[in-house]
């Protein structure tokens, strides 16, 4: 058995991260900052985060929204998938990118292939977690929830969204549809975009529990990433974790070992691990990566939704609330069946090795909180390089 390294879990910073798909109701949800009054004038920058479902990018994402120069947009791809759910994730690639290429030009009106004939701003799946759709100029007052936003801040066409938009130094589009880089390439050439990708991934083993939690809201797109395969019901979720490693080895890949020259020094991976053990430190990394400073609300903003208790009741899993992190963290090693640990670890093993997360051989071995999992991330990165 190999060695085992040890840590104090009780040395763990707070974090919440939630992941999912519904509205937010925590009243702390949005910093209160001056409305934006005028176009930015300057060069942008625009950033996907780039992730899959359940692994952190709710929380990943608002760090983003919270921002007073960023405008912030949640998994637009959803639209195309929606409206298109009988086709597999392949057939889907070219029109997520055409979507994310004139979303990042504030160009909204390719929304109206997905949208109704006269859409509202509420017709934007998760519009709510956009500060940036909650505050001025796109809304008559500065909301201070998702549902005071809900009733103050929806209006009739998306004029005010695509100002709005241009209003901000920064564009960040959240997504969690893409399994691969190459269907980015036209992007990442394009000079009229400054595009950086924000590649957040996470323990497969925490991934595979949350997602038996919320099993039904992915059914639909469990179906889409398979492309319609008849797959047993007890399957499914070992298929899809199958995938989502397997991206994770692709993009690694493509990002780090071998990238073409249009791609170095515009890609960034971040462990929800790291970020849970020393939040601060890693948001500054990656704001950095960006061309972002961290201003004291933001940071008091992130100290609030990260020094919580518990890990939340099965009716908040897709809210953003304040939990504790070395308990959500962790959460998969209590559990989580050790047989079930073993099935993801043997179809997510390259990706496991890769991205610096250990093996538990003994369901005695994986109960033990005190023994670290997760290699430091100088280990991973070097890793990731050979």
């Amino acid at each position: 058995m190999s060695r085992r390294y040890r840590f104090n879990p009780k040395a763990l910073i707070p974090l919440v991260v939630l992941h999912g798909v519904a509205v937010v109701f925590f009243s702390s949800w949005y910093v209160q900052i001056g409305p934006c009054s005028f176009a930015h004038r300057g060069p942008k920058v625009h950033i996907l985060l780039l992730s899959s479902w359940r692994s952190g990018s709710s929380f990943l994402g608002q760090v983003f929204s919270q921002h007073p120069s960023v405008f912030y947009l949640s998994e637009p791809a959803w639209h195309v998938w929606t409206k298109e759910w009988k086709s597999g994730e392949g057939a889907h690639r070219l029109a997520v990118r055409e979507l994310l290429r004139h979303i990042y030009r504030c160009d909204f009106s390719v929304m109206g292939s997905y949208l109704p004939e006269k859409p509202n701003v509420s017709s934007l799946f998760m519009w709510t977690h956009s500060r940036a759709l909650c505050s001025p100029p796109a809304c008559p007052v500065n909301a201070t929830s998702g549902i005071q936003c809900r009733q103050k801040c929806d209006a009739r066409g998306l004029k005010k969204v695509e100002e709005t938009c241009r209003a901000h130094s920064h564009l960040v589009i959240k997504e969690t549809r893409f399994f691969e880089l190459e269907s980015l390439y036209p992007l990442l050439q394009d000079p009229s975009l400054d595009l950086r990708i924000v590649h957040l991934v996470r323990d497969p083993r925490a991934v595979m529990r949350s997602r038996e939690k919320s099993a039904k809201v992915l059914r639909r797109d469990n179906a889409i990433v398979l492309e319609h395969r008849n797959v047993p019901a007890a399957e499914v979720n070992y298929e899809v974790m199958e995938k989502i490693c397997q991206s994770h080895v692709r993009i690694n890949d493509r990002a780090v070992r071998e990238p073409p020259p249009f791609l170095k020094g515009r890609y960034k991976r971040i462990r929800y691990e790291d970020v849970a053990r020393d939040p601060l430190k890693e948001v500054n990394n990656f704001y950095e990566f960006v061309g972002l400073q961290m201003t004291k609300k933001v940071e008091e903003w992130i100290y609030g939704v990260t020094h919580g208790k518990g890990t939340g009741t099965d009716k908040e899993a897709f809210q953003i609330t304040s939990r504790n992190a070395s308990e959500v963290s962790q959460a998969w090693r209590t559990v989580l069946q050790h047989n079930k640990v073993k099935r993801v670890q043997e179809v997510c093993k390259a990706a496991m090795s890769l991205l610096g997360y250990r093996t538990v051989d003994r369901e005695e071995e994986q109960r033990r909180l005190e023994i670290d999992l997760l290699r430091p991330k100088e280990f991973s990165w070097d890793l990731s390089k050979t």
